[in-house]
């Protein structure tokens, strides 16, 4: 499969997959291009174009003129001049440029979904040392090679639990770029609990973004994010975070919630957030064990992706009367086409991105933590399970059965390897349900682009 068509909103709308070109086009060249796809020539096309009532012979032809003048320029039915690369790529140095550091194996809150099971990682609370912390980042700087911009993300648990540790390492981290001409980007990641006015002026001046976790609506995220004790948090966190994003003029931070088969009308929850004044905003799938009540079923897809469109044409009319926000999953770049970078690389975990326990050890990403068949070291030993490294290289879209023929490959990279890894097994599987949701959600962003674009 070479182009995907699709209709939504009242476009038609033509991507080119390999080369990312979009077009948006009438009824007549959609149905053109569909023939084309295929393989039918000039004749049988006018043939089905006149069985179906299209009998201007003169206009049909040019559209096919011009749809074959647009493959000449590269910009329809490309060939993936990318698919042979990914063997040399599997050949290079091994770069890390990012690291998760789990502050805080701890949480003040009892999120029902947590993967971390309320901060323990299916092992015991623990808060990271600085000296842990320390040989962290001088573990990201020896293997970080040439590279000068790095990323470290505190995270937990809940890492304002361990506050303090949080500003020595930023502390020490300033220091060792002056001396290492590195560049470090921090980022946090919160529920909010313990926010005050002193954490906020620290992470205005040292975070390049923030993730504030909240669901949506007060009755949805005082269901699925209570204090231990049952009450909820919505009331406490929602004026610190209101404050928070003012601070930082609307920019770099993310409120960021999960939906469950519990509010499937999740739409309603993102624009509850942008009533509340929240601009950058990021509402998610959870993913769950199918057994667990608020688990997201196959039967749940149509009722989501409806969802979906509701919440892109409520983001069209907002925006073209002046109030709009940024939706993190309609957030797509159609200039420069796909990134070959990430068609090969893929999230990077393993390889380019760590995650580090508070006791220093080392994962692929925070979602493998505690899985030991996937502890690759220690940031004082480094890396000593070069096979996982190996084996986390070679996830990409190529390596993917299930990737080959889709047509959103090129901008999830070939989904989550822990998804993969815990419904199927193996980290070059698929979560399917996450598959179709992100088609879903491609389609959307491209649709939003033609319009704002009218």
């Amino acid at each position: 499969m070479q182009i995907h068509r699709y209709k939504n909103n009242g476009y038609n709308i033509v991507m080119d997959i390999n080369s990312g070109s979009v077009h948006v086009v009438d009824d007549v060249t959609y149905d053109i291009l569909g023939y084309m796809e295929q393989g039918m020539d000039r004749d049988e096309i006018l043939r089905e174009m006149k069985k179906n009532g299209i009998c201007d012979e003169e206009a049909v032809s040019s559209a096919i003129d011009e749809c074959e003048e647009l493959k000449k320029e590269g910009m329809l039915f490309t060939e993936d001049a990318y698919r042979d690369a990914v063997i040399d790529f599997k050949k290079r140095s091994t770069v890390v440029k990012a690291l998760c550091l789990h502050i805080a194996h701890d949480c003040n809150l009892a999120c029902r979904y947590c993967f971390a099971e309320e901060g323990e990682y299916h092992g015991r609370r623990a808060l990271m040392s600085f000296e842990v912390g320390k040989q962290a980042l001088d573990f990201l700087i020896a293997n970080s090679g040439n590279r000068k911009n790095l990323e470290v993300d505190f995270f937990g648990g809940e890492p304002l639990m361990n506050w303090q540790v949080v500003k020595e390492l930023v502390a020490y981290g300033r220091e060792q770029e002056k001396i290492h001409n590195k560049n470090f980007r921090f980022t946090l990641t919160t529920n909010g609990v313990l926010l005050n006015d002193e954490i906020m002026e620290f992470a205005n001046k040292e975070m390049g973004n923030v993730v504030l976790s909240i669901d949506g609506r007060k009755e949805v995220h005082d269901f699925m994010r209570p204090f231990r004790k049952g009450a909820g948090s919505y009331d406490l966190i929602v004026p610190k975070f209101q404050k928070f994003a003012e601070s930082r003029n609307q920019d770099k931070y993310y409120v960021r919630g999960t939906f469950t088969r519990h509010n499937l009308d999740f739409a309603k929850d993102v624009l509850h957030l942008a009533d509340l004044g929240f601009k950058q905003i990021s509402v998610e799938p959870v993913v769950a064990p199918p057994e667990a009540d608020y688990s997201l079923r196959e039967e749940d897809i149509p009722v989501i992706c409806e969802q979906y469109d509701i919440l892109a044409q409520e983001i069209i009319r907002r925006k073209k009367a002046g109030n709009g926000f940024n939706f993190f999953h309609f957030m797509i770049d159609l200039t420069g086409g796909p990134c070959v970078y990430k068609r090969l690389s893929g999230c990077g975990s393993g390889t380019e991105y760590l995650a580090v326990t508070p006791w220093g050890d080392l994962y692929p990403c925070h979602q493998f933590v505690g899985e030991e068949k996937f502890l690759m070291g220690n940031v004082y030993d480094g890396v000593t399970r070069t096979d996982i490294q190996e084996e986390f290289k070679c996830c990409n879209v190529y390596a993917k059965k299930e990737c080959r023929d889709c047509f959103a490959r090129f901008y999830c990279s070939g989904g989550c390897a822990a998804n993969s890894y815990n419904f199927h097994g193996s980290i070059t599987d698929v979560y399917e349900i996450g598959c179709k949701l992100q088609q879903k959600r491609v389609e959307c962003a491209i649709m939003i682009k033609a319009a704002l674009a009218e």
